[in-house]
């Protein structure tokens, strides 16, 4: 059941990937960005306990972290890069 799931995944993470090159906006490929991570997260959870062993649940704790921090720095990042910085009175 659990390899069922980890396939399963694996085709929804294609079509993230898919959705992140074929994106017609900026906010389409970064939410199939998101999601791909957070695909990524889940699959190392799954992946964890395929053998029974909880390895790999620091590390899929560890990518979500930075997964959320990175889209939210990108986010921040597109918000300010279209304004033009303020002028100095004087």
């Amino acid at each position: 059941m659990f390899a069922l799931t980890a396939v399963a995944l694996l085709v929804v993470m294609a079509f993230a990937l898919l959705r992140a090159f074929l994106g017609p906006t900026l906010y389409d490929r970064i939410l199939a960005v998101n999601n791909f991570g957070t695909k990524t997260v889940l699959l190392l959870a799954i992946i964890d306990f395929l053998p029974g062993r909880p390895d790999f649940l620091d590390i899929a704790i560890t990518y979500a972290l930075i997964n959320f921090i990175s889209i939210i720095g990108v986010l921040r990042f597109f918000e300010y890069a279209g304004r033009k910085p303020a002028e100095k009175e004087g």
